[in-house]
């Protein structure tokens, strides 16, 4: 169990991050009319090392992709055990906090990041809304803040936060930013601007009392990947839904979730037409999955000393992207220019955009997509190891092929046709 925080001396980085994802070059992508011009950041631009607070932490998909773009942690506040035994793993010098209820003060860092329990807000969870009893710990956050002066604010969270109960989250997470005298931006973004293959979109909201924090989300803009891109060699779905919706996805995975319709957290499943029988329907391997999230394979490992392996696909659906943080690392140190043409005063009570900015004063809708950059694209197969992927077992194809068969959604028969053969070949398994 972890112990109270004390306020260290400031760390070093260990040998683990200094790793091929720090070392990759990135650039920054920025759109001018129909032309993308590419820059590098510019070198001179910070002068030291930013430090980061990490609350609610996770396994850290955060403070990874900030390390990469060359900042420090200080701090990791997380509560759930088996989270717990990966950051102690993963990050052996950072300190680590066990309850942000009784952390009594934010240490003196540049940035604090929060990428606060999704449960009450995601449309896999209880759907109880900011101030239900998971996703309602935010509040502490802002305890924190009241007493302290990070030069920057980072909270992540799931796309469906912009619109539950009408908004009522964002309008409170930005409403305390405005009380505490902050600036705030939040962009909606899909993690396959990173060039993974997985359809995962979630908000990015950034905030500060003395920086502009447009400067950091909305410096880039690539626009969104041509689906000439994509390859028709494999689909990626949710084989725990088929009422309302697929999660259909081309050449990509939907977005690995916590937990599912069903209450249980699982795996996507892919179809991969042509393959042979049996071998047609597949879900991925974990270590599939942490790539898919931007880990190192195998990153979820220590997990396995506090609970049972089905628990490293929760704490894999809870992170973040790591590439998705990495580009914000950049440019949290490294500000871009954003040019305010095209936005728009955004009213109070209308429905929130998929991009935004304001203080106390005013609000701002803002014209970008969900892709401020554009990294070279892996393929879904290129990721994930067929061969070490499991069929779909017999009862989850054809619990999901039947509700399919019963829903008025629109599929190609292929699948469909695909399904069925599967489900006859795992009834009547040929010997080997």
């Amino acid at each position: 169990m972890a112990g109270p925080y004390v306020d260290p001396e400031p760390v070093k980085l260990t040998d683990l991050h200094d790793s091929p994802l720090g070392a990759q070059e990135r650039l920054c992508s920025h759109k001018k009319g129909r032309e993308i011009i590419v820059t590098m950041p510019n070198p001179d631009a910070a002068t030291r090392t930013l430090t980061v607070a990490g609350l609610f932490a996770g396994i850290g998909g955060v403070e990874l992709g900030l390390e990469a773009a060359g900042m420090q942690t200080k701090l990791f506040c997380e509560w759930w055990e088996p989270a717990q035994a990966v950051l102690q793993q993963r990050f052996p010098d950072v300190p680590l906090h066990d309850d942000i209820q009784t952390l009594p003060k934010l240490p003196d860092v540049d940035v604090v990041t929060a990428g606060f329990p999704c449960t009450d807000l995601s449309q896999a969870g209880r759907k109880a809304g900011i101030h239900g009893e998971a996703s309602g710990m935010v509040k502490h956050l802002f305890k924190l803040l009241d007493d302290a002066s990070p030069k920057w604010v980072v909270i992540e969270n799931v796309r469906n936060m912009l619109w539950l109960d009408r908004g009522t989250a964002m309008e409170y997470l930005v409403g305390e930013f405005e009380r505490l005298g902050y600036t705030w931006a939040y962009r909606l973004v899909d993690s396959r601007f990173t060039g993974v293959p997985q359809r995962r979109q979630r908000v990015i909201l950034v905030a500060s009392r003395t920086e502009n924090p447009c400067s950091v989300l909305f410096a880039d803009e690539a626009g969104e990947r041509p689906e000439s891109d994509y390859r028709d060699d494999a689909f990626g779905f949710y084989w725990t839904e088929g009422n309302s919706g697929l999660g259909w996805a081309q050449d990509a995975l939907p977005t690995l979730k916590g937990g599912s319709t069903l209450g249980i957290p699982s795996a996507p499943a892919i179809w991969v037409p042509g393959a042979e029988p049996g071998r047609a329907i597949l879900t991925p391997h974990i270590e599939d999955a942490e790539a898919l999230q931007g880990f190192p394979r195998g990153w979820t490992e220590p997990a396995l000393e506090k609970a049972k392996a089905g628990v490293r696909w929760k704490l894999v659906g809870n992170a973040v992207t790591v590439g998705v943080s990495e580009w914000l690392g950049r440019r949290l140190v490294n500000p871009g220019t954003y040019e305010e043409s095209g936005q728009e005063l955004l009213v109070q009570g209308m429905r929130w955009p998929a991009a935004a900015w304001g203080n106390a004063d005013q609000r701002w809708s803002v014209p970008v997509s969900l892709w401020p950059e554009k990294h070279e694209y892996k393929h879904l197969l290129e990721v994930v190891d067929v061969d070490k992927a499991a069929p779909l077992s017999l009862r989850a194809t054809a619990g999901f092929h039947g509700r399919l068969l019963r829903s008025r959604l629109h599929y190609p028969q292929a699948f469909s046709d695909a399904l069925k053969l599967h489900v006859e070949q795992m009834s009547n398994p040929v010997p080997v």
